[in-house]
Formats: C-alpha cells, structure tokens, sequence
C-alpha cells in the first residue's frame, strides 16, 4: 500500500522559552515490510534529516535552537510503501538483544492483575500464547479516547478497565515481559479502516512488539485486536511511551504551553518501480 502522511506538532509559548533542544524520531523504519518513498522533516521551515541509527534500528536527529522561541512548528510529511508481513518485523537493522526489552519501568511495571492476565493464558505457547493476550487485554480494558494521558501506568490503566491505544500497547508489555517475553512499546500511525479501527484516527498510533525465538520480533495492535498490517506505518520502538516518543525535548524557562498536533494519512495511488 503507498501511503501519504503529513504530521504537524506544534509548540507555542508564552512567554517564549530559550535553548530548545529536540530529539526527533520522525522517520519511517526501514524493513522488508515498509521503505520511504519520499519524507522530509523540517522545524520552523528548516530541513532536519535523520542523522543516526540506534542500535533498535530508529532512525532519529537532533535539532536545537539557542535563541528565544514563541514557537515551536514540527513538520513531518512524505510517502511510504508497505506490506502485510503479518505483522512480522524482518530486516530491521537492529542490533540489540532482544532481553533489553525485558526490563520494567515505572509505566509498565506489572501489578497483581497484570500478572493474573498473564498467567491465565492456560498452556498456549509462542505465538499462540501472544495472540491469546492480544485479545485478553482488549477485554480487559476498553477503548475510551480521553480516559488517560501520557503519565498513566499500565497498572493504573487495568485498574480502571478503560484506556486508549497508549495503554492497552502499555499492558500488553507489562503482561508478556511477567510471562518472560521481551516485548517493546511501538509507535507509528494508522490508515483507519473505518469498519474495524478503533484507535488511531486522528494522531499518531501505538502498538507493540513481541520476540519470538526463530520467528523474531511480531507486532501486535491490543487496541484493534489485530497484527500489524500494511494500514501501518512504523517509525520506532523503546521500553515504553516515553522511550518510543517521537519528539522529545529540553528548553530554558518558565510560562505556558500549549500543544497543537495533527496527523493526515491517505493512500495515494502509486506504481512501485521494478
């Protein structure tokens, strides 16, 4: 599927702030099941490429600014290719050990009804087992856009029987990393389907990631109950939400912010080249 996205964040504040610094973790992965067309991101007008790669195979870059800013204008756009691999991730340039993604952290430390979702999974195994807690923390906790924010826990979230994709992506991990799978927070965007998607309409989407010996890393969508198809577009991964952020950023000063951000995804008609 070729897929056209324009994603605008913007930052204003008041009174404007000094020595902005941002990590940007705006650029498409590149693996058998998905390579860039075309993107460009850019802040306030200027060009920023991507600079590195991590070790987990994120592409990101760094952007700073010393001087004063009332604004903030993030700007991420371009053409993707994908494929349904079933939500397999192969050929990712990652170099990590996949037991890095078996540590904890303060948003999806598990609690006792985490660890009771895990374990009555009954005697699945691999895959099997994963796709028996897609399903399980669904039920476990219902789509309700606005019912939490960025700090909510995965034990908080179960808790409350109500969540958005952030969390049921925060549970699922918790869950598979207490039943020793290491599993990673995903983030991306969605082409909605609208008959079947329930999360990520409007903004950038999440998932996760889980490793399974000799198949690798596989992706699961808690939120919509599915794998990974080729509606998604993945741009990286980390331990959590916070790990996995897209933008990420320090700045100098005190006063009001505000926050404006808008993700437009479409499938463009497009031939891919032979």
């Amino acid at each position: 599927m070729h897929l056209r996205i324009r994603h605008l964040t913007t930052y204003r504040y008041d009174p404007p702030r000094e020595r902005c610094a941002l990590r940007l973790k705006l650029y498409p992965s590149l693996f058998d099941g998905q390579k860039t067309i075309a993107w460009k991101v850019c802040v306030n007008g200027a060009t920023v490429p991507a600079l590195l790669t991590t070790g987990v195979g994120d592409r990101q870059s760094i952007w700073t600014a010393p001087g004063a800013l009332s604004e903030v204008a993030i700007l991420a756009e371009g053409e993707v290719e994908t494929k349904d691999a079933a939500g397999m991730v192969r050929g990712l340039k990652d170099s990590s050990r996949p037991a890095v993604f078996l540590r904890s952290t303060p948003l999806t430390q598990p609690s006792g009804p985490i660890s009771d979702l895990a374990g009555g999974l009954g005697d699945l195994s691999g895959v099997d087992r994963l796709h028996a807690l897609l399903h399980a923390v669904r039920s476990a906790i219902d789509y309700v856009s606005g019912s939490t924010d960025v700090h909510t826990t995965a034990a908080e979230a179960i808790k409350r029987g109500k969540g958005v994709c952030q969390d049921h992506a925060h549970v699922f991990i918790a869950a598979a990393r207490a039943l020793n799978i290491p599993a990673r927070y995903v983030v991306g965007y969605l082409l909605p389907d609208s008959e079947k998607s329930q999360a990520g309409l409007a903004q950038t989407h999440a998932w996760a990631e889980a490793f399974v010996p000799e198949v690798g890393w596989i992706g699961f969508d808690p939120a919509n109950e599915l794998c990974p198809t080729d509606r998604y577009v993945r741009l990286g991964c980390g331990l959590d939400s916070s790990d996995a952020a897209p933008i990420r950023g320090s700045l100098s000063g005190q006063g009001a912010e505000n926050l404006d951000a808008s993700v437009d995804i479409a499938e463009a008609s497009f031939q891919s080249q032979q």
